[in-house]
């Protein structure tokens, strides 16, 4: 179950950027997963809220988004989509074979395999103002 490796790395990241601001609490972070990385979507959430527990992350949501594998054939000059020659059987750890889908060539793969963190949702710690006292929290995005 490398899920637990991969996000306890994600989390690592995340915390030591939320660290330099004045963070009150996150919602959410946002991760793109290529489909050649072979990570679980359940397996990537349980070991998220374990994790997470005890840090600024603890009760945020973690989101999701799949980036699909394109290729490039330097043979006939194909980008695009891949066809997969052999469905992956992920029970015996096989990986899928790929091949350029218009002349069956080799492909370099040029993306698919990407994961990082896209963006967080959060809520930086409620400040007052020094000349009318009132209190401002702002919640914001954080792209990455």
């Amino acid at each position: 179950m490398h899920e637990v490796s991969v996000v306890t790395s994600l989390v690592d990241a995340v915390i030591a950027e939320l660290s330099r601001y004045r963070i009150e609490k996150v919602n959410a972070v946002t991760v793109i997963i290529g489909d050649l990385t072979n990570l679980g979507d359940e397996q990537m959430q349980f070991a998220y809220e374990v994790v997470t527990r005890g840090t600024i992350l603890e009760g945020s949501e973690l989101v999701i988004e799949h980036i699909p594998v394109e290729v490039s054939c330097s043979s006939c000059g194909y980008e695009g989509p891949v066809r997969m020659l052999s469905d992956p059987d992920y029970d015996t750890h096989s990986i899928p074979v790929l091949s350029c889908p218009e002349c069956s060539g080799d492909i370099t793969v040029v993306r698919g395999m990407e994961c990082t963190v896209k963006c967080m949702d959060i809520e930086e710690v409620e400040e007052r103002c020094s000349s009318t006292g009132t209190r401002r929290r702002r919640g914001r995005s954080w792209t990455t």
